[in-house]
């Protein structure tokens, strides 16, 4: 098989173990879990995030570092400090806007967990076969 079909396959197997890291209900609960990987440890909280290490993996094995990959890295690192300050404010600082408060307790969809599987495979696809 390919190497490259091979990263994709893995990329899909990394994204779908990271969203059951991640999964709840509600925005508040996955802070919520998120907080007990930081608690123990911060580097627990980093090692739950793997397909972004496996992504600067990806562009240093094959030598591409193309506009999607550039995007995925961006995505990626937004989205963990964005973690990381609703973790702050929520449980370390115990101040929150009354927009994000309000916003922890939405319902989510089962199927927006999934979300970065549908995001960043193709992106992925796209930067390996351009």
């Amino acid at each position: 098989m390919n190497i490259l079909i091979q990263i994709l396959i893995l990329m899909t197997l990394l994204e779908l173990v990271e969203a059951n890291f991640h999964k709840a209900p509600t925005l508040g609960m996955m802070i919520d879990r998120l907080y007990g990987y930081y608690k123990r440890s911060v580097f627990l909280f980093f090692a739950v995030h793997p397909t972004f290490y496996f992504v600067l993996l990806v562009s240093l094995y094959t030598k591409i570092l193309d506009f999607y990959i550039i995007v995925i890295l961006i995505i990626k690192v937004f989205d963990i400090f964005f973690k990381i300050e609703m973790i702050q404010q929520r449980h370390i600082k115990k101040e929150m806007d009354i927009e994000l408060a309000s916003m922890m307790d939405m319902e989510m969809s089962p199927w927006m967990g999934y979300l970065g599987t549908l995001m960043y495979v193709p992106l992925l696809a796209m930067a390996l076969f351009n």
